[in-house]
C-alpha cells in the first residue's frame, strides 16, 4: 500500500515538474534583452577519452597538438569529475542535477532516456535568447519527448542510441559516409564521422544570426568499434602501440586536427574572443591502457597519469577527465590550473553565471558555479562532497561502484578510503585508521542517496500517438530486462532475448503497430509462425502463414502510461524473441 501511495505521490510531482518546466521554458523564450556582449558558447564533449589520453596530461606518446595548445590557453580544472560512464555524465551535463535524480542511470535498459520533466542546458540557453545546435551524440532518448528537438536545440545532427552502430543507429553506419537524424528524414553525409560533426557545427556556428549560439559538439569517437582510417592509427602502429589503442590514439588524433580546424575558424572569423570554448570528455579511458607488457617487450601500455582504473570504475581513472576553458574577452586571469573539486553538475549553473542567464528555480539543482574560481576570483571555497556512481542495471542498489569525494578523500563502494592528494593510484587503503572519516562520508552519501530514492520507481516514458513523432520509431535497445540487444552486431545475430517498453499512449484511440526483426528497408523477413503484442489490455496474437518482412497489429487503446511487449516464435521450435524494431503509429 506505502509504495503504491508512493507512485501515485510521485506521479502527481512529476505531472506538477513537467508543467512547471514548460512554464520556464514559455515565460523566459527571448525574455532578456539581446546584446552583442553575450558570449557565445562551444562545448566539445568526446566519448571515452580519459585524463591520460591528451598530450599535455603528460602521454608522451599520443599526438595531440591542438589540444595541448588550447590547455596552455586556457583555465583547467584538473580535478573535474564525472560519472564512469556516459549517458549518467551527460544527463548531469545537461540538467545540472546528479544524473540518478534525472532518471539516467545506465546507458541502455530503457535508463539513458531522460526523464520528461527535466529542464536542459539548451532549454535554458533557449529560453535565455540563444540559438542552440546539437552535432554527434545525444544519448538521452531516441524518441519523443526525449529528442534533442524536443529538449531545446534548433538544429540538431545527431546519431543514434549511445553509438554509431548501435541499434537505434541508421542501419549499417559505420563511421564513414553515414546517415545522420535532425528534425527532419534522416540525411546522409559524406565523410568520416567526427569531421562531419565539427563541419556541421562549423556551419551552425558561422550562421548570419544576431543571437548568440550555444554550441554541443559531441563527438562519438573515440568510442569503439574503433574505427578510423589507417592514415591516423598507422603512426601509432608503427611506434609499436598495440590495437584497438592504435586505433583508439587515430580516432583522438583526428578530433585534434578538427579541433584545430574550429579555433582556426574562431579566429578567422573573429568569434574567438567573445566565444566561451569548453573541452571536457565524459568518462575515464577506454582504450588508452593495457595490461603492463613483459619486460622484454617494447610495446606501449597507454597512460593514465598514474590513476588507478578506466571507463566505468569508481576509482579515480573511471572519473577524473580533462576540463579546459577558454574565454579570451571574459577576463579569465592567466591560463593556470585550479585544483578545487568540480564535476558534471556544476558546468550549467557555471556557463549561465558567465552568459548571464536564468536558470530555473522551480527545482534544485545540485552543482553550483565555479565562475568565481575561472575568474580567479578570491573566495573562501567550501570543501564539498561531490557524488558520482556507476549503476549499469535496471534499479539503483546502494554502494554500488561509486565514490564519495572531499578536496582530500575518497571513499569507494563505501568501504576502501584514500588520501587522494598523497596516493593518487589508490594503492593504501586507510579505511582501518581513520574510521570517523569513512563514517562521515558514508552518512554524507546516505543522506544524498535519500534524495534520488523517491524516483526510483518512475520511468522515463517513451511515448507514443504524439504529432511530434507519429509513428513512434522504437528499438531493442531500450528495453527493459536481461540481455538487452543495444547494438547491430547482436542484432544480427537474432539472439532470443526479450524484454519490454514503458510507454505513454497519449490519445485514445486506434494505433497500428508494425513489428520486425530488422529495420525497414532491408528486405529481410521474419523468420517466425507466430507474433504477439502485449500492451494495456490488450493481449493479441497472430498466426503468421506467409513469411515477411513485418507483421502488423491494429488496437484500440485507452490513454495513459503502461507496459508494452511483443514475441515473435521461431518456426521450427517454440522458441521465441522480442521484436527489435517497432513502428508505433496512432492512426488518424
Amino acid at each position: 500500500m506505502n509504495s503504491r501511495l508512493n507512485r501515485v505521490q510521485t506521479g502527481l510531482r512529476c505531472v506538477l515538474a513537467g508543467l512547471m518546466a514548460a512554464a520556464f521554458i514559455t515565460h523566459f523564450h527571448f525574455a532578456r534583452a539581446q546584446s552583442t556582449s553575450r558570449p557565445n558558447v562551444i562545448l566539445v564533449i568526446t566519448d571515452d577519452q580519459g585524463y591520460g589520453d591528451v598530450g599535455a596530461h603528460g602521454n608522451t606518446m599520443i599526438q595531440t597538438p591542438q589540444l595541448d595548445k588550447l590547455h596552455a590557453q586556457s583555465v583547467r580544472l584538473t580535478q573535474f569529475h564525472v560519472d564512469p560512464t556516459c549517458s549518467p555524465t551527460r544527463s548531469a551535463l545537461m540538467t545540472g542535477r546528479y544524473s540518478t535524480r534525472t532518471g539516467v542511470w545506465h546507458t541502455i535498459l530503457g535508463r539513458s532516456i531522460l526523464y520528461k520533466d527535466e529542464i536542459t542546458m539548451a532549454d535554458v540557453f533557449k529560453a535565455g535568447g540563444y540559438r542552440t545546435g546539437i552535432f554527434g551524440k545525444w544519448h538521452l532518448g531516441d524518441n519523443y519527448p526525449s529528442r534533442p528537438m524536443d529538449r531545446g536545440f534548433d538544429v540538431s545532427v545527431v546519431h543514434g542510441g549511445g553509438g554509431v552502430t548501435q541499434t537505434p543507429d541508421y542501419w549499417d553506419n559505420d563511421y564513414f559516409d553515414d546517415t545522420y537524424f535532425g528534425s527532419g528524414d534522416p540525411e546522409k553525409f559524406g565523410g568520416y564521422c567526427t569531421d562531419v560533426f565539427f563541419r556541421e557545427a562549423s556551419k551552425f556556428i558561422q550562421s548570419d544570426s544576431d543571437q548568440p549560439f550555444f554550441c554541443y559538439l559531441t563527438t562519438n569517437a573515440p568510442h569503439g568499434p574503433f574505427n578510423v582510417s589507417q592514415a591516423y592509427k598507422q603512426p601509432y602502429l608503427d611506434k609499436g602501440v598495440p590495437e584497438p589503442m592504435a586505433s583508439f590514439y587515430g580516432m583522438i588524433t583526428n578530433i585534434d586536427d578538427n579541433m584545430g580546424r574550429l579555433t582556426a575558424m574562431l579566429e578567422e572569423t573573429g568569434l574567438d574572443q567573445n566565444t566561451i570554448l569548453i573541452f571536457m570528455t565524459d568518462n575515464g579511458t577506454a582504450a588508452g591502457v593495457t595490461g603492463n607488457p613483459k619486460e622484454e617487450s617494447n610495446a606501449w601500455a597507454g597512460f593514465n597519469d598514474g590513476m588507478r582504473g578506466q571507463k566505468g570504475s569508481a576509482y579515480e581513472g573511471g572519473h577524473r577527465v580533462p576540463f579546459f576553458i577558454r574565454w579570451p574577452k571574459g577576463n579569465l586571469g592567466q591560463p593556470r590550473d585550479v585544483s578545487n573539486l568540480s564535476a558534471h553538475i556544476d558546468v550549467l549553473p557555471t556557463l549561465a553565471d558567465l552568459c548571464e542567464i536564468d536558470l530555473p528555480t522551480d527545482r534544485h539543482l545540485d552543482g553550483t558555479s565555479l565562475a568565481p574560481l575561472i575568474k580567479g576570483a578570491e573566495v573562501n571555497w567550501p570543501n564539498r562532497t561531490l557524488f558520482v556512481h556507476s549503476q549499469r542495471i535496471e534499479y539503483p542498489r546502494k554502494w554500488k561502484t561509486c565514490s564519495v569525494m572531499t578536496e582530500e578523500w575518497r571513499l569507494i563502494d563505501g568501504k576502501e578510503l584514500y588520501r587522494i592528494e598523497d596516493d593518487r593510484g589508490q594503492t593504501k587503503d586507510l579505511s582501518a585508521q581513520f574510521p570517523g572519516v569513512v563514517g562521515n562520508l558514508r552518512h554524507q552519501y546516505e543522506q544524498w542517496w535519500t534524495t534520488l530514492e523517491p524516483r526510483f520507481d518512475d520511468y522515463p516514458y517513451i511515448s507514443i500517438g504524439n504529432d511530434a513523432e507519429n509513428p513512434a520509431k522504437i528499438t531493442a535497445h531500450d528495453w527493459h530486462g536481461p540481455a538487452v540487444p543495444w547494438n547491430q552486431r547482436m542484432v544480427r545475430n537474432m539472439p532470443h532475448h526479450n524484454g519490454y517498453w514503458m510507454v505513454d499512449v497519449e490519445q485514445t484511440g486506434w494505433y497500428r503497430f508494425t513489428l520486425r526483426h530488422w529495420p525497414e528497408g532491408t528486405g529481410k523477413i521474419i523468420e517466425a509462425k507466430q507474433a504477439r503484442l502485449k500492451i494495456a489490455d490488450v493481449d493479441n496474437t497472430i498466426v503468421l502463414t506467409d513469411q515477411k518482412d513485418r507483421v502488423m497489429f491494429n488496437v484500440y487503446l485507452p490513454k495513459g502510461k503502461t507496459k508494452m511487449q511483443t514475441w515473435l516464435t521461431d518456426k521450427d521450435s517454440d522458441k521465441s524473441r522480442g521484436a527489435f524494431f517497432i513502428d508505433a503509429e496512432r492512426l488518424k
